[in-house]
């Protein structure tokens, strides 16, 4: 008797589990399409949406008959998620900036905020003081609270391990970035999760973006630094110390020689070659003044065919193909996805990347793509990331757990 009670408890959960997975990504529903999406009996199924509706999670709509999906016989009872029951929060701690984004169980945003971070005057006190504030207030815009938070994600410019923390750096930088995030939060949420802004760019890739439906694929932070959010197998990797995907390796790789992203790398490259006057006659780049120089003005003029921004797209692409050759070597994928606000304009460099990928690689070459996400794709992947959290917890916190499991709360 005693073990039919864990096993009758364990076959509940699974029904419960399995019904809210149908819901929560489905339209309005009834009982049948849970039963043939599923697999229940009509009577548990039927039981299982009551206590789904008794949660919160879910809600009773008017019937079938009432809408004109039926004529004959008794109306089917129809249900909805209600993406409404909570709120999740994404936030992109950035070097320079924070910006939090409250949305609801399906992702879809209420309101976002963007607060910037003076990286000269910066310490764990006023990042976490900023954090808040603008978690605070990206809450006030939504009409919600913090009682509302059923998930919170936090992406930061740093490695992070599995309980949310990151290691010690020579000179505390990972620790500003994240200065304990995890317990910031902990009374603000009922899960809290904290990742790499690189990891959380891969989430985005996967749930919206380049990746979608691939199960090995690289996400590529490529802006001012590299940083590889790794998706192996169809899972994300972190490594013991959070560590996996850091770019510092690039040091020491000959074509590559360190972790800087593609823009210092094309503004560096074009002053190079403005100063030494080796770029082609009647080519635009050469009469631009080297001090503005940035790389949207390299790239804009690469895409409109100047021949002296082609040759430094050329050269960079050069840097990006060893860059995508090395980590498809590394971890087997099929995709490297180059990331971030750049990827907008880096169709150039990209193309001569692809061009020059070795061909004498003893795995198959990584397909380079751009992102469509743009300069957001860390605030996506948090609050999928929160969404994901949130999916993975919602039975168990106590805002959607039965009525007199609350009522002794």
């Amino acid at each position: 008797m005693t073990d039919a009670i864990p096993a009758a408890a364990t076959l509940r959960r699974r029904s419960l589990e399995g019904v809210l997975a149908h819901a929560w990504d489905a339209d309005a529903f009834t009982a049948s399409d849970v039963m043939g999406a599923v697999g229940l009996t009509r009577s548990t199924t039927i039981d299982v949406l009551d206590e789904l509706v008794a949660r919160g999670l879910l809600a009773e709509m008017p019937n079938a008959r009432s809408v004109g999906e039926y004529s004959k016989g008794r109306p089917a009872r129809r249900f909805a998620f209600r993406p409404d029951a909570a709120v999740v929060v994404g936030v992109d701690a950035g070097r320079g900036h924070v910006t939090a984004t409250v949305a609801d169980l399906r992702g879809h945003t209420l309101s976002t905020s963007r607060l910037a971070v003076d990286p000269e005057r910066d310490s764990p006190d006023r990042r976490r003081r900023a954090a808040e504030a603008t978690v605070d207030a990206t809450l006030t815009r939504a009409h919600r609270d913090r009682s509302d938070i059923a998930a919170l994600c936090v992406g930061v410019p740093a490695p992070v391990d599995r309980s949310g923390r990151s290691p010690l750096h020579h000179d505390r930088f990972w620790e500003r970035m994240n200065p304990g995030f995890v317990d910031t939060f902990a009374d603000w949420a009922p899960v809290v999760r904290v990742e790499n802004d690189a990891s959380l760019a891969a989430v985005a890739e996967r749930a919206r973006g380049a990746a979608v439906g691939v199960d090995d694929f690289i996400a590529l932070l490529a802006g001012e630094r590299f940083g590889a959010g790794i998706w192996v197998d169809g899972r994300l990797l972190r490594g013991a110390h959070g560590g996996a995907g850091e770019t510092v390796a690039f040091d020491r790789v000959t074509g590559v020689g360190g972790a800087e992203g593609l823009a210092p790398r094309c503004v560096d490259a074009a002053r190079a070659a403005i100063a030494s006057g080796r770029l082609p006659p009647g080519s635009a780049l050469a009469s631009t003044d080297p001090a503005a120089l940035d790389a949207k003005t390299v790239l804009d003029l690469a895409r409109a065919g100047d021949a002296g921004a082609l040759a430094i797209a050329q050269e960079v692409g050069g840097a990006l193909s060893i860059v995508a050759a090395t980590l498809g070597s590394l971890f087997d994928v099929r995709r490297v996805v180059v990331s971030g606000a750049i990827a907008a304009g880096a169709e150039p460099i990209i193309a001569a990347a692809r061009a020059a990928l070795p061909r004498a690689l003893d795995l198959p070459a990584p397909e380079i793509v751009a992102s469509p996400l743009g300069a957001d794709i860390v605030s996506i992947g948090a609050v999928a990331a929160a969404v994901d959290a949130a999916r993975s917890h919602a039975l168990d916190l106590l805002a959607f757990a039965p009525t007199d499991a609350r009522a002794r709360a």
